[in-house]
């Protein structure tokens, strides 16, 4: 797939980042528009049963717990270059694992680039962007995040990166994210959030 040649210039702006806000800075977090009060990951949290499938789809769970960035960016994608992900995780019937990075996330990254929304970057880059943040089938902790050695994820876009035992991403080229709530059951997969947009290298 093309990419423009900002993409170099948004990888080199992802090894300036810090970490982004948490989503808490409590051992747990509620996320607004569901019941459910998730354990920070650890090796205790990759060791639960996996859950149940839940009612409501992946998309309906990003819109109503508040991940209004990573709606948009699916929304810009699909305006721009009819990749349909929103009917995907929407209404689609495979089962697909998503790290969703949280709004202060994509906050972070925008400070970094100095832009001001995510149709400020090529939608070709976004789609691989979110295509980085996601991995077929249902994965809970217990089959993401290992109890000893790291573990390797293949996402969408047919990249890896790893995830240690206490749920913290690394990708190849040292980028660093933490899952700071596992385990949002959706109908239609699972939704682990992320404090850090993951960019793959162009």
């Amino acid at each position: 797939m093309t990419r423009s040649i900002r993409a170099a210039a948004v990888v080199a702006a992802a090894f300036t980042l810090g970490a982004c806000a948490d989503l808490t800075t409590g051992p747990e977090v509620a996320l607004s528009g569901s019941d459910t009060v998730l354990e920070r990951p650890g090796a205790a949290a990759g060791a639960q049963r996996a859950p149940a499938p839940g009612t409501e789809s992946i998309a309906e769970i990003a819109i109503e717990a508040g991940f209004g960035e990573l709606v948009g960016a699916l929304v810009y994608v699909d305006e721009e270059l009819g990749a349909g992900l929103v009917d995907l995780f929407l209404s689609g019937t495979d089962q697909f694992t998503v790290f969703a990075p949280t709004d202060e996330a994509f906050q972070g990254l925008y400070g970094a680039l100095e832009i001001d929304r995510i149709s400020d970057l090529p939608a070709e880059l976004v789609l691989d962007v979110l295509l980085y943040h996601v991995v077929e089938g249902r994965r809970a902790a217990n089959s993401v995040v290992p109890p000893v050695r790291p573990r390797t994820i293949t996402t969408l876009l047919g990249a890896t990166f790893s995830v240690d035992r206490n749920g913290v991403i690394t990708d190849i080229a040292g980028q660093e994210a933490g899952i700071v709530a596992p385990n949002i059951s959706a109908s239609n997969g699972i939704i682990h959030v992320i404090d850090t947009v993951i960019l793959p290298l162009p």
